[in-house]
């Protein structure tokens, strides 16, 4: 699948994008597998309260299954103006 991130959170991973290969079965899953690989992504998801996660371009909660998930994409919280 594809995985996104924005803002800070592609700041602290440095990319904006990648394909991820994961037996993942929600997106609490798939964070935890990100964590485990580098100290990047532990950073970047440290606090999940602090993130907002969209599937397949739906916002979701991390409960959220990925089974036929195409994307995902992690941001912080908007602000208006």
């Amino acid at each position: 699948m594809n995985v996104m991130y924005f803002a800070w959170v592609r700041e602290r991973i440095g990319v904006p994008q990648e394909k991820v290969q994961t037996k993942a079965a929600t997106v609490a899953d798939l964070v935890a597998e990100l964590v485990a690989r580098e100290d990047r992504y532990a950073a970047a998801f440290a606090d999940i309260s602090a993130l907002r996660v969209a599937v397949d371009q739906e916002l979701v909660d991390f409960d959220a299954p990925l089974a036929g998930v195409r994307e995902v994409a992690f941001f912080p919280p908007m602000t208006g103006g």
